[in-house]
């Protein structure tokens, strides 16, 4: 196999890959992730998953402070700062706010601080010494499916023990919800247990929103289905890529959808299919990463 774990992906053109984000697209909606992976549409994002990705960008800063400065005031701190690089980065987020009362940015950030409350009343940043945040993960099985992806936390406690923490900024989810934020993390343990040899002894996925948290432990045998499930989402999106032959798959998720105008399910046209894409599809935005 082979095997990379860096803090950031390598520039230039990379063959295509497999995401948790893009994976999850295509078993909603193959059309879906024609769309995102594919044509590469935009998509404006909401506020809520603007403040999602500011809330992450924080708790990554807040662990490289000491353990004794890790306290719920420096945290809120660090949000005004964040903001601005990540507007100063992307100019069409701060867009959104055009037109609004002033101090409309003020209240949205008051609610990235509750945001931060709730984190602070699942654990104690203090007390952790996280290997690594916003870890980008590679790696090749031995089937030749590419593997991609950010894991938000990875804690490794003293005996070797793996603990992969996913921040969630809505509120705990319903059946349907929580298995997608569980498809997530156990492809993040597939991709870690090939990379070290090592099953995760935790998956905690922590929402800030409503101060929950879900744990799971995995098995290697559930890890190597899990795996299986991975390669055979691959060879369908691989099928679907050489006849460009995406098709919707409407549900109530549908709702939700920024792109109904160009679905045949609402009466839309997709654009001509251009082909299989490079650089690769299975690179995770912020957005995503926000989730």
């Amino acid at each position: 196999m082979t095997q990379m774990a860096t803090a950031d992906p390598q520039p230039g053109m990379r063959r295509p890959a497999l995401s948790p984000s893009r994976a999850s697209d295509f078993k909603q909606c193959p059309l879906l992730y024609r769309f995102r992976a594919v044509d590469r549409l935009p998509e404006t994002p909401t506020k809520a998953q603007l403040r999602g990705t500011l809330v992450h960008s924080v708790l990554e800063r807040l662990f490289t402070l000491p353990q004794p400065e890790r306290l719920p005031d420096r945290a809120k701190e660090l949000l005004e700062p964040a903001w601005t690089r990540l507007a100063a980065d992307r100019p069409d987020w701060l867009a959104l706010f055009d037109g609004e009362e002033p101090g409309s940015v003020t209240t949205w950030l008051t609610g990235a601080e509750k945001l931060l409350d709730g984190y602070f009343e699942l654990e104690d940043p203090r007390r952790l010494q996280p290997e690594a945040c916003e870890l980008h993960v590679e790696i090749e099985l031995d089937s030749g499916v590419l593997l991609r992806g950010y894991v938000d936390r990875l804690d490794v406690a003293p005996t070797g023990e793996l603990r992969v923490v996913d921040y969630k900024t809505g509120t705990a989810p319903r059946e349907i919800g929580e298995a997608k934020a569980m498809f997530q993390m156990k492809f993040y343990a597939v991709v870690l247990w090939r990379l070290r040899g090592i099953v995760p002894r935790q998956l905690k996925l922590m929402y800030l929103t409503d101060g929950q948290s879900l744990a799971y432990a995995p098995d290697e045998p559930e890890l190597r289905r899990f795996e299986r499930t991975l390669e055979a989402i691959w060879e369908a999106i691989l099928r679907a890529a050489k006849s460009g032959d995406f098709r919707p798959s409407p549900s109530r998720l549908c709702d939700w959808c920024a792109h109904q105008a160009l679905c045949p399910s609402f009466g839309g046209t997709p654009p001509d299919y251009p082909g299989w894409p490079e650089p690769d599809p299975g690179e995770e935005t912020a957005l995503d990463r926000a989730d």
